[in-house]
């Protein structure tokens, strides 16, 4: 099964656009995880529109609709695997202890609110932080996820999108 990760998209704003490269991404996956910070619904119904089944959080700027649409952190079941998300995983320090201890039935979980793209795990646990990939900020390209399920076991990717 295929899994296409975005988080803070800020749409929308002005001209800003999802990348062509990653709306094909998106609509070629089996199902899309957003980890929160799309600002406004019609963001979320665009998602939905593409086909695939969106699971996602709300974050700290996105419209009253979406938070009271939306929960703060969730626990999805996908294949063999159990996957967390949530938008805001608190300080880099003990990231991964902390979400370890916090979806303790997770495999994995996802992540966003810093823009920076991250990848760590221990111990049959990962943590994923697809980046933007409409607002890079001070990264150098933006960026979004692609997970892969096989029966029990996920493998994550960031997928460069350009500057």
């Amino acid at each position: 099964m295929l899994i296409a990760i975005i988080s803070d998209t800020h749409l929308p704003r002005g001209s800003r656009r999802l990348p062509e490269e990653c709306v094909q991404r998106l609509r070629d996956a089996d199902q899309i995880l957003h980890a929160g910070d799309f600002t406004a619904l019609e963001v979320l119904d665009e998602l939905r529109a593409l086909g695939p089944r969106v699971s996602a959080v709300h974050g700290n700027v996105d419209s009253d609709e979406l938070v009271r649409l939306l929960p703060t952190r969730t626990e999805l079941q996908i294949g063999g695997v159990r996957i967390g998300i949530v938008h805001d995983a608190g300080p880099a320090g003990g990231r991964l202890e902390r979400l370890r201890a916090s979806f303790s039935d997770a495999q994995a979980v996802v992540f966003g609110h810093s823009h920076i793209p991250l990848h760590a795990h221990t111990a049959g646990f990962q943590i994923f932080n697809p980046g933007s990939p409409t607002d890079r900020r001070s990264q150098p390209e933006h960026t979004m996820g692609l997970a892969r399920v096989n029966g029990s076991s996920i493998s994550f990717e960031h997928v460069p999108l350009g500057p």
